[in-house]
């Protein structure tokens, strides 16, 4: 069985794991840059040479156990992904464990998002991200990455944070009472607390990777400038752990670029980081 990060083998089975990390490898809807599909293996890759030592948090949260299913794959169409990845979350949800998951491309959270919201009746869905992703349907199907936070927007209490890119089209179906731009999320340090206290008491994060600046982050489909620090995410993420109930997250859209290692590395010390702020 393939371990996350090398851990020992005693910390890595279903019944003594506190966390699953689930991959969802997908890529049939992408546009521009390819490859998301792939993300899984180099993440992994790039964990295998990390300490396990989290000097903030003074803690080594591997040792809550992490335990990775076999990887949802190979997916007929849009539409049978989103149905697939939303029946295999309901499952997961029954097993009392802290859910995470890694993409493919954005669209595989649809279906996550809408099995965390059927089982939390108030819940807050913060999405860190440069798109906006609010579409109703692209290219003949609502189950496109355009479209990833559509549904949210629909049936939970939606944040958005570090938008810098979207369609006139989406206007109607974003509150920007409770969006945060790429402009404003650098300017200042207000919006956090802000952002915070129009959260219900459970969120589920999901974080596509182009929220970050492509000068530390390259490896997306669709690269924005103007992104987010690594201390201005990471640093966010801990306040929003410390003052919600943090149910799950997934991290989406890391398209590895061929012999260039550091954005696998980042988005492993960032799925680490994250498991740190959530068992501290």
């Amino acid at each position: 069985m393939t371990r996350f990060a090398g851990i020992p083998q005693r910390y890595t089975s279903l019944e003594r794991a506190a966390i699953i990390l689930q991959s969802i490898a997908y890529d049939g809807t992408s546009t521009w840059g390819k490859g998301a599909d792939k993300g899984f293996a180099a993440f992994l890759d790039a964990a295998e040479n990390m300490e396990l030592y989290d000097i903030e948090t003074n803690s080594e949260v591997y040792k809550k156990g992490i335990h990775m299913p076999e990887e949802w794959k190979a997916f007929d169409s849009p539409d049978k992904m989103f149905a697939q990845v939303h029946a295999a979350t309901q499952d997961l949800l029954y097993k009392n464990k802290f859910l995470t998951f890694f993409g493919g491309e954005h669209s595989v959270s649809i279906g996550v998002i809408k099995a965390f919201y059927e089982k939390y009746k108030d819940l807050t869905v913060l999405q860190l991200d440069a798109h906006a992703d609010l579409r109703p349907s692209y290219e003949g199907t609502p189950y496109n990455h355009a479209c990833a936070l559509y549904d949210a927007s629909q049936n939970c209490n939606l944040i958005q944070v570090g938008i810098r890119s979207m369609d006139a089209s989406e206007s109607i179906y974003m509150n920007r009472d409770k969006t945060y731009f790429g402009d404003e999320v650098n300017r200042s340090q207000e919006w956090v607390n802000a952002s915070i206290d129009k959260m219900t008491e459970d969120v589920y994060i999901t974080l596509d990777l182009d929220v970050l600046d492509p000068s530390i982050m390259p490896a997306t489909g669709t690269p924005e400038p103007g992104g987010m620090s690594w201390y201005g995410l990471t640093n966010y993420l801990k306040s929003v752990f410390e003052k919600k109930n943090v149910v799950g997250f997934d991290i989406v859209e890391l398209a590895p670029i061929e012999g260039h290692k550091a954005p696998q590395f980042l988005a492993a010390k960032l799925y680490y980081k994250m498991l740190s702020y959530k068992f501290i």
